[in-house]
């Protein structure tokens, strides 16, 4: 009868190690680092697409309220409900609405909308999937070196 020569599985049987530890990876912390990194990227893309309201010197107004107005990345806050993670964005001055979506004035006329967040989603809409991608590929070299 013929021999098939000899095998090291040792190889195999470390490699099982390893995938069986990506078990041990908390999921809920890794979406949720995920969706704060988003939302702070979001948060960097729309502070800068904020328009600043520039005042005559003397006027004793200072511009800069509604950029100021935007969350701070310490503030994020994620939610899962169920398998979605929601992060809420949000500026709470008063007139970001309509420096947003744009609005009439008295005299009859239009203020054309900025957008700053509508712009800012689509662009972050994006890069998304690549910034994804690079987080799990580190976070599965991660696992399967060693280190979790």
């Amino acid at each position: 009868m013929a021999s098939w020569g000899r095998a090291d599985f040792e190889a195999f049987r470390n490699l099982q190690e390893k995938i069986q530890s990506l078990k041990d990876i908390d999921m809920d912390a890794f979406c949720t680092e995920c969706s704060k990194e988003i939302a702070a990227r979001l948060l960097s893309l729309v502070v800068r697409r904020t328009p600043v309201g520039k005042y005559p010197s003397g006027s004793g107004k200072v511009g800069g309220t509604l950029r100021r107005g935007w969350g701070a990345v310490a503030d994020i806050n994620v939610v899962k409900e169920g398998d979605t993670y929601t992060v809420t964005v949000i500026n709470p001055v008063e007139y970001a609405s309509y420096v947003e979506f744009g609005h009439r004035t008295r005299n009859g006329g239009y203020v054309e909308p900025q957008l700053m967040l509508t712009i800012s989603e689509e662009k972050l809409k994006n890069a998304i999937p690549k910034l994804l991608e690079r987080k799990v590929k580190k976070k599965l070299m991660e696992a399967l070196s060693g280190g979790n």
